[in-house]
């Protein structure tokens, strides 16, 4: 489905980024990396997918302030998203300026303050011909536990040797910091990069959104599945197990940023949410679809 262009107080909508869903009130979060970067919650997916109501129902914006309650500066450009409790953990893409740091925050979800800083790990942060890229992560969070996080950037660090190896970090208890291995991602050699991450407690299994961008306006997006990380750094990188191409299978040609688990249909079924960043570009739509596996979690063959 392709979101409104403007919401409940007339004023624009998109750049969504992020996505997580709160099943037990059928409430999905957006995050937008808007200059003055925000959350709308979404109401009725549960219902939509389910018959009962034809549209979803779009909430007041929810601004990311400082500990202070004011807004935070703007270019904060918030890429990954974490609900746990009545907090929300937002990972914030970096610049490699003193203004545009790139680092972890937690804010609280009914008043958008600021709770908690999180600076990332020493081999992350910008030095000269080290660290993160300009704009390239991090880009994706995802939790493990309900104290365990998993983040990682867009494409690999710049003292990385190998260019198609993504450095991923873990954050334990809400306070260290630590990184850990490297994802192989295939497609960063036709220009792609890896947009978000989704692990599958379950199953001990991660997936990985890569997305791909070929000006002037062609889009890539596969969906990789990973084995579960394994808590340090010193293990090799980690390999794809299998693969989709998400466009083949039928999403629309767009900027696919956005990745979390929604709600079950009635058979049973777990869905899985994507969204895309329409880059506030009106030739660009802000996309939600909803996939779900053909048969459902009761099958054993």
């Amino acid at each position: 489905m392709d979101l409104p262009k403007r919401g409940v107080d007339g004023s624009p909508l998109g750049g969504f980024s992020a996505a997580a869903y709160q099943p037990e009130l059928d409430r999905l979060w957006l995050l937008s990396d808007a200059p003055r970067g925000h959350l709308i919650p979404w109401t009725g997916l549960s219902q939509l997918l389910n018959g009962q109501t034809t549209s979803l129902n779009p909430g007041s914006r929810l601004l990311i302030r400082d500990e202070f309650g004011h807004p935070l500066p703007e270019g904060f450009d918030g890429e990954g998203l974490v609900l746990i409790g009545s907090s929300a953990w937002i990972a914030s893409e970096g610049r490699r300026t003193p203004d545009r740091v790139a680092r972890l925050i937690r804010i609280n979800i009914n008043t958008g303050r600021q709770q908690q800083v999180l600076q990332l790990p020493s081999t992350w942060r910008e030095l000269s011909g080290r660290g993160l890229a300009i704009n390239q992560g991090p880009e994706s969070l995802t939790a493990l536990a309900p104290a365990e996080l998993l983040f990682a950037a867009e494409r690999p660090l710049l003292q990385t040797k190998d260019p198609l190896l993504v450095p991923i970090a873990r954050v334990n208890q809400g306070t260290e910091v630590r990184p850990e291995s490297t994802l192989q991602i295939q497609l960063l050699k036709n220009g792609a990069g890896l947009t978000e991450l989704l692990a599958l407690p379950a199953q001990r299994k991660l997936l990985a959104l890569v997305r791909g961008f070929q000006p002037p306006l062609t889009w890539s997006a596969q969906l990789l599945l990973f084995p579960y990380p394994s808590g340090t750094d010193s293990t090799p990188p980690l390999q794809p197990l299998h693969g989709w191409n998400l466009l083949t299978a039928g999403l629309p040609a767009d900027n696919w940023e956005a990745l979390a688990i929604g709600p079950k249909l009635r058979d049973g079924r777990t869905t899985m949410i994507l969204g895309s960043d329409d880059n506030f570009n009106p030739r660009q739509s802000s996309w939600l679809a909803v996939m779900a596996p053909r048969r459902s979690e009761a099958c054993s063959d």
